[in-house]
């Protein structure tokens, strides 16, 4: 069995799924689907959703719909079709022909709304919006019918047409369905199914004036395109009994189901609509593919990979309740997939200059390094070296504390892959004390790779041949907010707990030359220092710019 399917014995949404059509089944087959509204992009929720649905297809051999709820077109747009269509893709949820559109069903919508007037289960409210929350009442409160739920259904069915053609001004009227004011759910109290929205559609341009809400579209949407089940997150719990409802009443045959399944959610990540675009809009980050965000787009941008997002939701497995998964689980994941796939390179992002002075002034000498990874495919390569080097700048001490393995002041460490080294003077600058340089020997018998089994030294460091060096830019990432618990969506404003230091710039580093020539979204392993990935926004020709994605542990820093 394979690692997805080994998932799915554990599964409950699987096994309540396999139990429901043993009892009764359907007369089609499996179909599930993703039905985003294209008002803005998708992030690390919406992929456990997307993989959800994809995967309950696929178990049961059925197929997969990505269908886009847009019937608002105050909030959704073009832009967004395409980046979703784009995204899912990318992490290997392909629907293939199965794009679908709510808008296109604008006419079942109307006709489906036609019919429960003319059955007596809808009317035309005149309400304002303000009233119409004073009549609903409240959890503890029973809700008020309002003075124009016994219209006929004459008046309902000339002011529902009235309404389309365009007659009444936006919030004026609204079609509600004739439910129970009084019952414990509040979303069955009447709720509206339709409303005014004088608005340009993108797609549909000025067909349409009257648009239904997402509770009443989505159940026609599902029996149109033949779902079988509806699998929803926890949320839309209470708007199951209006989804039956719906179904029930325009007497459609062999309906979908609605199930639920848990809502993700990662410490320290908040994948709210409303605080990203805070987040985007008050320049607090970098658009929304900033490399922070959990939006697909920047998690793609940093340097994640399809595959380690998606071990990444199947190693969390079938959610059934609210949770909160700690997000060095995520890190994990990826550093599981990049350790094989990731060329090992050295990056000095503090650099130090080193002159190693008993080494030959215009000697150079090619050295063949191992790839720091588990995947022996990737080789060996050929790193340059020569008498000027640069190390890293914390990887000096002249007064060190007990366990500082690196190097100082009259003692020896090993060039990663070359020779042994002994610093031998420390060179500052007279007006401010700074260390600028660092004068060195070596020892030519200590050559990696020769056989040497002599002296040990405990310490290793990686470096840089400073005549050879590609300087680049690095971007380096902690977490976006200072708090690591979850945030629920729409609580109160996130902006002033964004971590100030949750983006560092280091300008000038200095990384061997076999990554002159990486292209956007490239990856590699820093040694010592993490995965990074090319930035495909900022890379230039004269420039590279590194995101690091995902950083290595260091027990000495930690310390």
């Amino acid at each position: 069995m394979d690692h997805e399917n080994s998932h799915l014995t554990e599964n409950y949404l699987y096994k309540l799924i396999s139990e429901e059509l043993e009892k009764d089944t359907f007369g089609r087959e499996m179909c599930t689907r993703f039905p985003p509204e294209p008002n803005g992009y998708l992030h690390i929720g919406s992929a456990y959703a997307i993989h959800t649905n994809h995967t309950m297809a696929k178990k049961f051999n059925g197929t997969f719909h990505l269908r886009f709820d847009d019937t608002n077109p105050l909030k959704e747009d073009l832009k967004y079709v395409n980046a979703i269509i784009e995204d899912i893709k990318w992490l290997g949820y392909d629907p293939g022909e199965h794009i679908y559109y709510g808008s296109d069903y604008s006419d079942e919508f109307y006709n489906a709304a036609v019919t429960l007037i003319k059955q007596g289960k809808a009317y035309v409210c005149d309400l304002s919006p303000d009233e119409m929350r004073e009549y609903r009442g409240t959890l503890t409160e029973s809700g008020k019918n309002s003075p124009y739920r016994d219209r006929s259904v004459e008046e309902n069915l000339e002011l529902f047409l009235h309404m389309k053609q365009g007659v009444y001004p936006a919030s004026a009227k609204v079609l509600r369905a004739k439910i129970d004011m009084k019952s414990p759910n509040l979303t069955m109290r009447d709720p509206v199914i339709y409303r005014i929205i004088h608005a340009a559609h993108y797609r549909t341009g000025n067909d349409w004036c009257i648009y239904p809400m997402y509770d009443f579209a989505h159940p026609i949407q599902d029996a149109i395109e033949g779902i079988t089940y509806s699998l929803c997150s926890l949320e839309f719990r209470d708007h199951r009994p209006l989804y039956e409802w719906v179904l029930h009443e325009l007497k459609l045959p062999e309906p979908p189901r609605q199930r639920e399944f848990g809502r993700l959610n990662l410490t320290g990540v908040v994948t709210s609509k409303r605080f990203l675009r805070q987040l985007v809009e008050g320049g607090h980050v970098d658009g929304w593919d900033d490399p922070r965000l959990p939006t697909i787009r920047g998690f793609r941008r940093r340097g994640f990979t399809p595959d380690s997002i998606r071990s990444f939701i199947e190693e969390i497995g079938s959610i059934r309740a609210y949770s909160t998964v700690d997000i060095s689980l995520l890190d994990h994941c990826l550093r599981q997939d990049l350790k094989d796939k990731t060329n090992s390179v050295m990056a000095v992002l503090q650099p130090l200059k080193v002159v190693i002075t008993n080494y030959p002034e215009d000697g150079l000498e090619w050295l063949s390094i191992e790839n720091n990874s588990e995947n022996e495919s990737l080789g060996r390569r050929e790193v340059p070296f020569s008498r000027t080097i640069y190390i890293e700048r914390s990887d000096f001490m002249e007064n060190p504390p007990k366990g500082f393995h690196r190097l100082t002041l009259n003692a020896e460490v090993r060039l990663k892959g070359a020779y042994f080294i002994t610093c031998e003077e420390v060179i500052k600058d007279a007006n401010t004390g700074e260390i600028t340089e660092l004068h060195c020997t070596y020892d030519p018998l200590t050559k990696s790779g020769t056989g040497f089994t002599g002296r040990k030294v405990k310490g290793t460091i990686h470096w840089v041949s400073a005549d050879h060096a590609v300087t680049a830019d690095v971007h380096l990432y902690e977490k976006l907010l200072l708090d690591q618990v979850a945030a629920q969506d729409d609580e109160g404003d996130w902006t002033d707990r964004v971590n100030p230091e949750s983006l560092v710039i280091v300008q000038d580093a200095k990384i061997e030359s076999s990554i002159a020539e990486a292209l956007p979204e490239q990856k590699f392993q820093f040694f010592r220092h993490g995965y990074f990935s090319v930035d495909p926004r900022y890379t230039t020709a004269d420039r590279i710019v590194f995101n690091r994605i995902v950083p290595l542990k260091d027990s000495w820093n930690k310390r």
